[in-house]
């Protein structure tokens, strides 16, 4: 990999790139965990969209959002990766900033669980999700896509998220 290139743009992502998208997992993660729940959540049939970020022939970017048991209409959005070689650079946070404005401008919202730091600066917001109901800490719980609002809410996750 070209550590001085820039990335392509994010696209969706192509049939036959789930080898790829894998090993970029289990890179970013340290293990596979990341990668079967992709793999469980893809041959459970609830994955919205994978989203894959090419840089000098290689995938270096992916992220995937699933659709929510409840509320209906919403989005999950996980597992998140960026290659180890090129973090730290804002591609991350330009990738998923255009989810949020996706999400801002189509009225979708897609909820998160990780870092808050991270995914407030590239557009969540830890306060409109404060009012959720959740199985996960909702102090680690970010939402985009709903506006103003602090819809009171019970989030109920796809089955694959369950065993991780």
């Amino acid at each position: 990999m070209n550590l001085f290139q820039t990335p392509d743009f994010a696209r969706d992502m192509k049939r036959g790139e789930e080898p790829a998208v894998d090993a970029l997992l289990d890179l970013a993660f340290g293990g596979p965990d990341e990668s079967r729940l992709v793999a469980a959540l893809r041959n459970s049939r609830v994955i919205a969209g994978e989203t894959v970020l090419p840089m000098d022939g290689q995938i270096i970017g992916y992220y995937a959002l699933s659709y929510m048991v409840k509320p209906k209409g919403w989005l999950c959005l996980a597992p998140v990766a960026i290659h180890p070689d090129v973090q730290r650079r804002g591609y991350g946070k330009r990738m998923i900033g255009v989810l949020t404005e996706w999400a801002r401008l189509t009225k979708t919202p897609v909820v998160v669980i990780g870092d808050a730091k991270f995914y407030q600066s590239a557009g969540f917001s830890s306060d409109a999700a404060k009012n959720l109901q959740s199985s996960y800490h909702i102090e680690h719980t970010l939402l985009a896509g709903a506006g103003d609002a602090q819809p009171q809410q019970t989030l109920v996750y796809p089955a694959p998220f369950a065993d991780i």
